[in-house]
């Protein structure tokens, strides 16, 4: 029984090891894409004639990589669950390394007219599509491994990794565009970060071809359980759920907010705030690094709490935050607002975003897992990242009480995810064996402190050098 025990912890942490990493490399990718699209390129892409359109323009392209994505999670998750969560994650990875090392070699909108915008947006079309797959296949493959008590601990790390790549794309951005003249920012230091996509892209697929598929998957192959079509079994078992991690999903409206539209708030020059873009950088680094110290202790209060009420308070308490955050920037205070960026985003928004990735699988049984939450997570997500292109568009420069209005829509925006989060039944306490199963009973809260306890020790004793 030990062996087994510390067989299947063994699998847990290999499986997160692998998450994170594959997480963290393809986050790359697709946020130093958010970088450029709120520093960079409105004047690199668009015509210069109107700032505001280009502005909101930029903003666009970055929300076209997510319209791609319930189109993304249609087709891998259902890769995912046909397939297995191994091969899913490859496939995703091959996508967008090759994607986002091609915007490295774009031209610009001065060299070849209206062609600029429109093969920015096809690549950022591949990177939406690709990414669809990424999160739902990898907190799927660190759950099915994860043992009772701990699932939300250790899927925890997969959002890790997000922040971990989040943190690799600020901190490529931050010395080229402090050390670089601008002049030279704009002709060819944006592109370095892109081009060294082509490191994610061999890393990537070193680390994850080496990872097994989970036990739960295996058991459908052996017994031939695997559905013929997943997409049409999760939305006729599972639309209901579909729709609640839609509307949870729809928190991530805090990110948009903060690194799209509060960067070019801040920098752009027709807000006229005048915040240093070398100096607004800082906003992303500090905040995921705060946040990648505070994830895994997110996930694991989510398993002695559970997972409803963490998500429902992050989600509140970070719409309210983000009114003193573009309060800060419009009185022109890049410090205050960088703290209050580390509070909102580091610390409170993470109760929701370490939480979801082990509550979201958890509400589907295995068959249907990966494209059942990739269908909702991506369509919510979606909806969130056109927010702040129609932000732009609502509150164009000169517009009055900025803050006001557009922490007003972002608290709404999170108070429908709280709502989605507040109507779903609670997940911690069912075995893997049970999720999905709208009538299973959870294991009385005895047993499981007591298999929390036992799974502690053995840790633990499992951590001691031989």
């Amino acid at each position: 029984m030990a062996a087994t025990h510390q067989q299947s912890d063994n699998q847990a942490r290999t499986a997160t090891a692998s998450a994170w990493i594959g997480s963290a490399l393809e986050y790359y990718d697709y946020f130093i894409y958010a970088q450029a699209a709120a520093l960079v390129f409105p004047q690199l892409f668009f015509p210069s004639g109107d700032s505001r359109v280009a502005i909101a323009a930029s903003l666009a392209t970055y929300g076209v990589g997510y319209l791609a994505r319930p189109v993304g999670a249609f087709v891998l998750g259902r890769r995912g669950d046909t397939h297995g969560r191994k091969n899913l994650l490859l496939t995703c990875m091959f996508m967008m390394g090759l994607s986002t090392l091609a915007v490295g070699f774009l031209p610009t909108f001065a060299q070849v007219g209206f062609a600029a915008p429109i093969l920015l947006v096809i690549l950022r079309l591949i990177q939406g599509f690709a990414v669809a797959g990424e999160i739902s296949g990898s907190s799927s493959l660190v759950l099915e491994h994860s043992p009772l008590g701990r699932r939300g601990y250790f899927a925890s790390y997969a959002m890790q990794g997000v922040t971990a790549g989040q943190v690799f794309a600020a901190a490529i951005f931050m010395p080229l565009a402090y050390y670089l003249p601008e002049e030279q920012f704009l002709a060819w230091g944006w592109r370095v970060p892109f081009l060294l996509s082509v490191l994610v892209l061999v890393a990537g697929y070193v680390i994850r071809r080496k990872v097994s598929e989970t036990p739960a998957f295996v058991d459908e192959a052996q017994h031939r359980q695997i559905p013929a079509s997943p997409v049409k079994e999760a939305l006729r078992d599972g639309w209901r759920d579909i729709v609640r991690i839609a509307a949870i999903a729809l928190i991530a409206i805090i990110l948009a907010v903060t690194s799209i539209f509060g960067a070019a708030y801040a920098v752009q020059p027709a807000y006229g705030i005048g915040l240093s873009k070398s100096f607004f950088l800082w906003i992303p680094l500090l905040a995921n690094l705060t946040a990648m110290f505070f994830i895994p202790l997110a996930g694991s209060l989510s398993d002695r709490w559970g997972r409803r009420p963490l998500i429902i308070f992050g989600a509140l308490a970070s719409g309210l935050l983000s009114y003193a955050y573009l309060y800060a920037i419009s009185l022109h205070n890049a410090m205050l607002a960088i703290v209050i960026a580390i509070v909102m985003w580091g610390v409170v928004y993470q109760c929701f975003n370490a939480v979801y990735p082990s509550f979201m699988p958890e509400l589907f049984p295995t068959r249907i897992r990966v494209t059942a939450m990739a269908i909702g997570q991506n369509i919510g997500t979606a909806v969130t990242a056109i927010l702040p292109a129609f932000i732009a568009a609502a509150v164009p420069p000169g517009t009055q009480h900025i803050p006001l209005i557009v922490g007003t829509i972002t608290l709404t925006v999170c108070g429908i995810g709280a709502l989605g989060a507040w109507t779903a039944r609670e997940t911690y306490r069912l075995p893997v064996n049970a999720l999905g199963q709208r009538d299973a009973a959870p294991i009385s809260q005895e047993e499981y402190d007591s298999l929390r306890a036992d799974s502690g020790r053995k840790r633990t004793a499992s951590d001691v050098p031989v």
